[in-house]
C-alpha cells in the first residue's frame, strides 16, 4: 500500500517537472470550452437528447459484454452514421451554439469595429428613430395598445423579415400608430427595423423554448425573447393587457420602462459608444476655446 502511495507521488513529481504554461492555457481553454457546452446543453432541449445519446451507448456496452450479436450489430450500424444523425438532430443547438460564440466578447470586439465606421447620418437615423419609437410607447401605455418592436443589429433577421410585409420607410408616430392599431392587418405581428428605418412589419417571431418563464407573459413577450435568444436584436414590447413597456435582449426581459429609461436604454444599445466619445470632443475643446478667448 505504502508503495502504491510513493509511487503515484513520485508520477505527480515526474508530471509537475513536465508541466509547461502552454499546458495550463490548453486545460483552461478545454474547462472553458466544456463548461460553455454544458451551460449552452442545459438551456435548451439538447440536454435530454445527450441522456438519449448515453442511454444508447450504455445500452451498447451492455450488448458487446453479454454477447447480444444482433443488438450490437445494430448498435454499430447506428454509431458508423453517428456524426451525421448528431448534426441533423442538434442542428438547432449548434446554430444557436455558434450565435452565441458570435455574440460573445469577441464577436462584440468585431461588432465595435464596424459601428466606429457608422456615418454620422445613420446615427441622426437611428437616434430620431428611437425617439419616435418611445414617444409611441408612451402614447401606447397610456392607451393599452399592443406593439411589439424589433431594433435590429448585427445578426441579420432576413428570415423574419420574409414572414412579413416589407415597408422600407421613415418612421413616424402616426404611422406606427396606424400599424399597430388593433384593426390593421398586419397589428399582430412585430415590427423590424433596420438602420433607423421601419423595414418590415407583420413579421412572425419564433416563440421561446423557455418553460420557466413567468406564465404573466402572452404570447408577445414569448415571441420577443424567442428572437431575442436567437439574435443580438434589441426587442421592445408594450403589454395590450397592462400598458407596460418591456425591453427583450439576450434572452433576458426587463419590465415596468417609462419614457425616461426606455430612451437611455435604447440609446445604450443602439448608439455606439465610440460615436459619443468622438461627438463629445469637439464640445469640450469649444467649450476649452470659449475659456481661454474670455481669458484674452
Amino acid at each position: 500500500m505504502w508503495d502504491q502511495i510513493v509511487e503515484q507521488y513520485n508520477n505527480f513529481i515526474i508530471t509537475m517537472q513536465s508541466f509547461k504554461v502552454t499546458d495550463v492555457l490548453d486545460i483552461v481553454i478545454v474547462s472553458f470550452l466544456i463548461y460553455s457546452l454544458i451551460k449552452i446543453m442545459r438551456e435548451t432541449r439538447a440536454e435530454q437528447l445527450v441522456k438519449g445519446i448515453l442511454i444508447l451507448l450504455v445500452a451498447y456496452a451492455v450488448s458487446t459484454v453479454f454477447s447480444l450479436k444482433m443488438l450490437n450489430t445494430l448498435f454499430v450500424s447506428f454509431f458508423q452514421f453517428s456524426v451525421l444523425a448528431v448534426l441533423i438532430v442538434f442542428q438547432p443547438e449548434l446554430r444557436s451554439a455558434l450565435e452565441h460564440i458570435g455574440r460573445s466578447k469577441i464577436g462584440k470586439y468585431w461588432s465595435g469595429l464596424a459601428a466606429v465606421s457608422m456615418e454620422e447620418e445613420q446615427i441622426k437615423r437611428v437616434r430620431k428613430c428611437i425617439n419616435c419609437v418611445v414617444e409611441v410607447a408612451n402614447k401606447f401605455q397610456k392607451s393599452k395598445t399592443g406593439a411589439l418592436i424589433v431594433f435590429e443589429r448585427q445578426t441579420k433577421l432576413g428570415e423574419i423579415i420574409d414572414t412579413g410585409t416589407v415597408v422600407d420607410a421613415v418612421p413616424s408616430e402616426e404611422m406606427i400608430g396606424n400599424i399597430f392599431f388593433n384593426k390593421a392587418p398586419l397589428h399582430d405581428g412585430a415590427m423590424i427595423i433596420r438602420s433607423g428605418k421601419v423595414h418590415a412589419a407583420g413579421c412572425i417571431l419564433p416563440l421561446t423554448k423557455n418553460n420557466d418563464i413567468s406564465t404573466d407573459l402572452g404570447t408577445r413577450h414569448r415571441a420577443a425573447l424567442g428572437i431575442s435568444e436567437n439574435s443580438d436584436a434589441v426587442i421592445v414590447i408594450v403589454s395590450e393587457e397592462t400598458g407596460t413597456i418591456s425591453i427583450a435582449k439576450n434572452g433576458i426581459i426587463t419590465r415596468n420602462y417609462t419614457r425616461e429609461t426606455l430612451s437611455m436604454a435604447l440609446e445604450e444599445d443602439l448608439i455606439p459608444k465610440e460615436h459619443e466619445k468622438i461627438e463629445r470632443v469637439p464640445v469640450i475643446n469649444g467649450l476649452i476655446k470659449g475659456k481661454n478667448n474670455e481669458g484674452k
